[in-house]
């Protein structure tokens, strides 16, 4: 399958400039005759391409940044795979996606390799990956972090003697001995107590072993190690990390029941709608007296009685000052007040609240909000209605619209609290070859990560439920739900087929932990985008002033770096909707940790009711291993060239083992092939 796009950039002095740099781009690709864009090759682009003009003049100095950026970004898609197939009279770019599921496999690695590898070059990611590898004197001895890969060798050998065994019950207990993996939850500042090393460091560097470049992300976040206790040092068998749900994921809502036609459906074909007409009310009640009035109210936006009984223009009075505030934050967005960590008093949240941003936003959602009361108010909703009645209110597209508005803002409420997406997961070396991804996968399940989740972010304040409200606003951290995506368009086999009967870790039979496959996620993103792309588009919305302002204030909207890219494609002249649909569709899976996950995310129970008992959690924790040296290591053993591969994996000098971080060498980027694919 192949798509084309004509780019029409934002230039006129230097539109022919444009396409002669595209020219030369063109002509430099045809010379590799169908072979693989490499990192060397678009560094070398990068230098002759994104070199500034030679003494331009007035009207050509005005438009170097937009020239040099809209050719910054056709380096980007020539990364990607997209090619330059026309440069007159206008260029055209054309994309075709593999035409095998392993040629596209193939294809995205190799774009992230050279994202990673070009991060790697970095000084500062150079220094950190050699210090790393430095032996230095810490309170244990001299160690590095070679001081916590497991020699393969040994491994091996222990594995072989062990398999040679006949008694079932000695094997099981003998591979219990081996390798004893346990959770590791990585603390700010916290040290390896072992090596000395930070556990934040050592993270860290394992993480630059993944096949696509390291980038922190925003939100709450909890980096774990899983380590292995059988041998001196506990060396690292996988590394995880959770971060922020995305807000909005298709696919993903679809399960969980927040979509529109899964919730309109649920609602309207229930027999006795009382209680989902109670909770639709209180919700809205609840919503409602989440927003502070008394700036509204004072100005005379709003009266309490207005808002006891809404009418059509006290709606769209709301929705006439959020546009006169919102316009004023985007001249005035004082940036510093919002970013600051104060906020302890009820008086500093009243003044962040009456901040234009929050005072645009509170007049938008209680618009919202009325006008939804007075929909209710209209059609009469009664929880005691009969249930042909409550059926006949689902044919009013207004009503059903209600509805999903109000399911969205309980997503919005719960999505940053009750789950989390599995950024980072995967077992390093030789564990890999032992299919140790599995059992990372396995452990984010146990009751110990959602303990260390909610000892970290229980009754945390909430930012911008607390500037709506004007007051403290805390929420119990109660984690139901993780999900994750594969790197690439197929199915991740580290997450196929886990799955635990939970009577084996002391819940009720027939329930079970499971990754599931959900579907396949839109393919939208950011990451295909180069830092140089995007140090210029946020040059160049720093000096428009047409573009819409992004700040990166925390309220002003999801996602800014998604935001500042299409303001930035936009200001270039290029399309976004095409440039940021990256054509990498992937996997989506929902692991459930809570049997009444659904409706507790709809805010329809109170209480998770969990899978896996949350008492006595290191329990819970080396039963699921037991399940995965059962389950999976002991078959994994038996397979022929398997333990063979584990011996290659040494520390012992010229060190081999794939666990090291391998830097491009001769200025080409390495195909590693000890490095775990993991998303």
């Amino acid at each position: 399958m192949s798509k084309s796009v004509t780019l029409n950039p934002s230039l006129k002095t230097l539109l022919p400039a444009f396409k002669e740099r595209c020219a030369q781009i063109q002509r430099r690709l045809d010379t590799l005759n169908g072979g693989m864009v490499t990192g060397e090759l678009v560094r070398e682009l990068r230098t002759v391409q994104l070199e500034p003009l030679k003494s331009p003049n007035k009207a050509e100095l005005s438009e170097e940044l937009n020239l040099l950026a809209t050719v910054s970004v056709i380096l980007d898609l020539v990364t990607q795979g997209w090619r330059i197939i026309s440069t007159d009279p206008t260029v055209v770019l054309e994309f075709h996606e593999g035409a095998s599921a392993e040629a596209e496999k193939e294809r995205i690695r190799r774009a992230h390799m050279i994202e990673r590898d070009s991060q790697f070059r970095e000084a500062s990611v150079m220094a950190f990956i050699k210090g790393m590898e430095n032996r230095r004197l810490t309170a244990n001895g001299w160690h590095s972090i070679f001081s916590l890969m497991r020699d393969g060798e040994d491994l091996a050998r222990k594995l072989g003697e062990i398999l040679e065994l006949d008694n079932p019950e000695t094997k099981a207990d003998l591979l219990s001995r081996l390798i004893r993996p346990y959770v590791q939850v990585v603390e700010t500042d916290a040290v390896c107590e072992h090596t000395g090393l930070k556990l934040n460091d050592i993270w860290r560097y394992f993480r630059y072993t993944w096949v696509n470049s390291y980038r922190s992300v925003p939100g709450r976040s909890m980096m774990i190690l899983v380590r292995d206790a059988s041998v001196p040092n506990h060396p690292v068998i996988g590394i995880a990390s959770l971060a922020s749900s995305v807000v909005q994921q298709a696919t993903r809502d679809k399960w969980i029941g927040w979509d529109t036609d899964t919730v309109v459906e649920r609602f309207r074909s229930v027999e006795r709608p009382k209680k989902t007409a109670q909770w639709l009310v209180s919700e809205l009640d609840t919503f409602i007296k989440g927003v502070y009035l008394k700036d509204l109210l004072r100005d005379g936006i709003i009266t309490r009685a207005e808002i006891r009984k809404p009418s059509e223009e006290v709606v769209a009075k709301l929705l006439k000052d959020s546009d006169r505030a919102i316009r004023h934050h985007r001249l005035y967005p004082n940036a510093a007040k919002h970013k600051s960590q104060n906020g302890t008093t009820r008086a500093e949240w009243m003044e962040r609240a009456e901040t234009s941003l929050f005072r645009s936003k509170r007049a938008k959602q209680l618009a919202t909000m009325l006008s939804i009361r007075e929909l209710f108010l209209k059609v009469n909703l009664d929880p005691q209605m009969p249930a042909e009645d409550w059926r006949k209110l689902f044919e009013s597209g207004r009503f059903r619209q209600a509805v999903a508005q109000i399911v969205r803002m309980v997503r919005g409420e719960r999505v940053g609290i009750n789950m989390m997406d599995i950024a980072v997961c995967g077992a390093i070396a030789p564990y890999n070859l032992l299919l140790g991804g599995k059992l990372v996968c396995l452990l984010l399940c146990s009751p110990e990560v959602i303990k260390d989740y909610r000892a970290r972010y229980d009754q945390q304040t909430s930012l911008i439920a607390s500037c709506m409200r004007g007051a403290s606003v805390k929420r119990a951290a109660n984690l139901v739900l993780l999900c994750t995506t594969s790197l690439y368009g197929s199915a991740l086999s580290q997450y196929s087929r886990v799955k635990v009967p939970t009577a084996l870790l002391g819940g009720k039979p027939g329930e079970k932990v499971e990754f599931n496959c959900l579907g396949l996620s839109e393919g939208f993103g950011s990451f295909h985008f180069s830092k140089d792309s995007l140090r210029m588009m946020g040059m160049l919305l720093g000096r428009s002033k047409e573009a819409r302002k992004v700040n990166s204030i925390f309220g002003e909207g999801v996602n800014p770096l998604m935001r500042k890219i299409r303001e930035g494609l936009a200001l270039l002249g290029l399309p976004a909707d095409v440039l940021l649909k990256h054509g990498s569709k992937r996997v989506v899976y929902g692991v459930a940790l809570a049997g009444n996950f659904q409706e507790f995310l709809l805010g329809m129970s109170d209480w998770p009711r969990y899978l896996i008992p949350q008492t006595r959690e290191k329990h819970r924790t080396e039963l699921l291993a037991d399940y995965w040296r059962q389950r999976w290591l002991l078959k994994r053993i038996e397979k022929p060239g398997v333990l063979e591969e584990v011996a290659r994996h040494t520390c012992v000098y010229p060190i081999r083992h794939g666990a090291q971080v391998e830097l491009p060498q001769n200025g080409e980027e390495q195909l590693d092939l000890w490095a775990p694919i993991n998303s």
